[in-house]
């Protein structure tokens, strides 16, 4: 068997960051930058005021109440229309442009109606430029805000828009190519026969694949014939920057899988010192000769148990992936926990990963509790897990013990 870490770092090494694309800034959500961003604007423009008020000279209200003259209202989008001079104010909304003359903003909510309409009572006084946004205030021309490897998520998409970058240089979201093999399964509803089962890895995996950043393709299922899934594999190499399979990776003697990527694909057969999730497969398959560009496209052979395929692809497929997209943070995080309970295992040569529901307690510490099932065909039991659970080989943890997890999702709030 092979170290987990050696068959990770294996995959890693093989695959390559995709080359950069040039997309609109709505498609460039949880992308990865390949360029530095110049700012060629200053943000705010102008100088603005942060609350509705009004705008004053701060001399004029070094002594309060004071009465002012309104002489002009800014709303926001607007323009202002007079210079505010010595006992004088311009009722101003927030974001609206500073008008010339005053240097600070009073609050609405400390001003009264004067004696006219054209007169307002201020009762609080205020510092030369307190509550003005100066222009550049956040933004500068020639600041760098995002360099290469930043993701853009969706604060950073918005600063992008707020300095007119309409268009960004990014690592483009991978097309994954997801199928699932075998003449046991059924997805079209039809009743079950002796030896057939739902299809559900397919559907899961799809998740997972959009979950991590990428476009999943769906190439459904494909049949025990080598020659439909030669097909079906060199049509998803062409049209897909990768292929994730299920199913059809053991030892057995009726893995047509196996079989057929031995021929025609560069192909590594790993039994990984973990459980679940023993058997991977992993390679390169080159794509059609038809191709406009000559390339090699990796092969993630997933087991066919649900929880195994579920395993194996966040431990070894999810990763790869993720650095074909110029992720920095490849692995999920990882995090210490108290059990709730006990986590006992026999010592096997392999690490356990079991699934858990991870908790967020009143305590500030983050608890766990194991899933009523483990089996590797157990996809029900497991489907509330947001987190599993890494145990060394050894005696496992107990209760109150400290274990290691991976977040696969969400932490639940303790209620």
């Amino acid at each position: 068997m092979i170290e987990l870490a050696s068959a990770q770092e294996k995959v890693l090494r093989a695959v390559q960051q995709a080359a950069p694309v040039t997309v609109a800034l709505n498609h460039a959500y949880g992308l990865v930058l390949a360029e530095n961003i110049v700012s060629q604007e200053e943000v705010p423009h102008f100088a603005n005021s942060a609350v509705d008020g009004f705008a004053v000279r701060a001399q004029d209200v070094a002594n309060v109440p004071a009465t002012l003259r309104v002489v002009d209202e800014i709303a926001a989008g607007g323009v202002p229309h007079v210079a505010v001079g010595p006992g004088e104010t311009s009722r101003i909304m927030t974001g609206a442009p500073m008008p010339s003359g005053a240097d600070a903003v009073v609050m609405v909510e400390d001003s009264t109606e004067g004696k006219t309409p054209e007169e307002v009572v201020l009762s609080a006084s205020v510092q030369v430029g307190q509550a003005v946004r100066p222009r550049g205030d956040d933004v500068h021309i020639g600041d760098v805000v995002f360099r290469i490897g930043d993701v853009l998520h969706s604060a950073a998409v918005g600063v992008l828009a707020s300095i007119n970058a309409p268009h960004v240089s990014v690592v483009p979201r991978l097309r994954v190519a997801v199928l699932s093999t075998g003449d046991e399964l059924v997805d079209d509803g039809s009743p079950l026969a002796l030896g057939q089962i739902r299809e559900s890895n397919r559907t899961m995996l799809m998740g997972l694949v959009t979950q991590a950043g990428c476009v999943a393709v769906d190439y459904g299922i494909v049949r025990d014939n080598e020659q439909a899934l030669e097909e079906t594999l060199r049509r998803a190499a062409d049209e897909c920057d990768a292929i994730v399979t299920s199913g059809g990776v053991s030892m057995g003697a009726y893995d047509v899988v196996k079989a057929l990527l031995g021929r025609i694909a560069h192909m590594t057969w790993m039994q990984i010192a973990i459980k679940p999730a023993k058997p991977f497969a992993f390679g390169m398959l080159d794509a059609p000769r038809g191709s406009e560009v000559q390339r090699q496209v990796p092969i993630f052979g997933l087991p066919g148990n649900p929880v195994s395929s579920l395993v194996s692809f966040e431990l070894l497929a999810r990763p790869a992936l993720r650095k074909m997209m110029g992720h920095a943070a490849l692995h999920r995080p990882s995090l210490l926990a108290m059990a709730d309970a006990d986590f006992l295992r026999k010592t096997d040569g392999k690490i356990h990963f079991q699934r858990v529901i991870a908790q967020s307690n009143s305590d500030g510490r983050i608890h766990v509790a194991p899933v009523s099932q483990q089996g590797s065909h157990q996809l029900a039991a497991s489907a509330l897990a947001n987190a599993v659970a890494v145990l060394p080989d050894g005696d496992g943890v107990v209760q109150g013990g400290e274990v290691r997890i991976l977040l696969l999702s969400d932490l639940v709030e303790e209620a």
